[in-house]
């Protein structure tokens, strides 16, 4: 038996922060990390110190070289040890009280209760699509409580990283797939997510070789056709805070000290949405009718607005609007990603009453509308630059 003094002392800060009721909580907690790589292995190894005493983990897969600039715990000397194994042995290390229970094994909608057993909170730290969906699923019809994590594969910059409920994920390419599946199986809500708003454009995808398409059907095995997961690019301190956030949001859950639906998903969602029905407004004022819908969703907007255009007016000096709003940059063309640009609201009112006067002043047919007559080239430069950089993107979306 470890001497209780001794575990209060090691646990002494988090006892101030939660206090003795708090802490008598997550003491008594029980957490199954179902996915023990990059995000997996930080959460557990911080629950473990945080002093969750109870931990149980679930995955298959071995180490490898490469997942040495992720994982939590695995050293060289590791490599061909399954990954549980490795996080065994530093959660008792560093913490000799807790219970942990290794199982070197995939989880199965099958018999998936039988690892889930106990469980107070759920970590889903899967990259295989299906059976994240499988395993939320499950979670959900037998009321577990699970924190799935979604993309943190090709991302580099930390403060996109969000927590809040699946509902309200925005640009994330696996959180998209999983929420579309989810719907399906009627579950649209309910289930908190750490993932990041950080579209990827730099980076490129690893070529396949053709072993990997002789293992199987490659498009069951990532959020994207003809990639496996472990070959996406990986910055390591990324999936170390996904882990963390799980952690964190976990342990709190855990001591009665829940933390709340971020403001910044509420407001940002909502500026969203208002700029999606002014576009659409602005389009059924071009088109002299009723629209239902447009050909881009809020996702879209929120593409545009801040990956793209970066919250700033294509106009210069490309300030921050006071009122962002936007509008199709060649009135001539559909309306698409690359013809969408971020303006003060005024100038879209300017924008579109110049398309009204060249259509007044017209008669060659075969004559051209040009925005840069309007704003200049300068301006017609900065929309290329940024047309080239939604094609970068595009791989990307779900």
């Amino acid at each position: 038996m470890y001497n209780e003094e001794l575990i209060r002392e090691q646990l002494a800060r988090n006892y101030a922060f939660f206090g003795e009721e708090g802490m008598k909580k997550v003491r008594g907690g029980a957490v199954v990390v179902v996915g023990c790589g990059g995000v997996g292995s930080w959460a557990a190894v911080m629950l473990a110190r945080s002093g969750v005493s109870k931990i149980r983990l679930v995955d298959f897969d071995y180490v490898t070289l490469s997942s040495l600039n992720r994982h939590a715990t695995a050293s060289p000397e590791d490599v061909g040890t399954p990954k549980v194994r490795c996080i065994e042995r530093t959660l008792k290390s560093v913490a000799k009280w807790i219970e942990v229970d290794a199982r070197v094994e995939i989880w199965r909608k099958e018999e998936g209760g039988v690892l889930l057993e106990g469980a107070d909170w759920v970590i889903d730290a899967i990259d295989n699509i299906q059976t994240k969906v499988d395993l939320l699923k499950y979670c959900t019809d037998n009321s577990i409580k699970v924190f799935a994590s979604m993309g943190a594969g090709a991302k580099c910059d930390p403060t996109r990283v969000q927590i809040s409920d699946i509902s309200y994920t925005i640009y994330d390419p696996l959180a998209r797939s999983v929420r579309r599946r989810l719907r399906l199986l009627g579950v649209s809500s309910g289930i908190p997510v750490v993932y990041s708003t950080e579209v990827p454009s730099e980076v490129k995808l690893l070529p396949l070789d053709e072993e990997e398409f002789k293992k199987g059907p490659v498009k069951e095995l990532g959020a994207f056709d003809d990639f496996r997961v472990r070959i996406l690019p990986v910055l390591g301190p990324l999936p170390s805070i996904f882990g963390l956030h799980i952690a964190t949001y976990i342990l709190c859950e855990l001591a009665g000290k829940p933390i709340v639906n971020p403001l910044p998903i509420k407001a940002r969602r909502k500026l969203y949405e208002r700029l999606w029905k002014d576009l659409l407004h602005r389009e059924e004022k071009l088109v002299g009718h009723t629209l239902n819908r447009i050909p881009l969703d809020e996702d879209d907007i929120a593409l545009i607005f801040e990956d793209i255009y970066r919250g700033r007016s294509v106009i210069p000096p490309h300030e921050v609007p006071t009122k962002p709003a936007l509008v199709r940059w060649d009135l001539t063309q559909p309306l698409t990603l690359k013809n969408c640009v971020v303006m003060e609201e005024k100038d879209t009112v300017k924008h579109i009453e110049a398309w009204y006067a060249w259509l007044e002043k017209t008669i060659d047919e075969d004559a051209l509308f040009s925005p840069a007559g309007i704003w200049g080239s300068e301006v017609e430069e900065v929309v290329t630059k940024r047309a080239k950089e939604i094609e970068s993107v595009q791989e990307w979306r779900a």
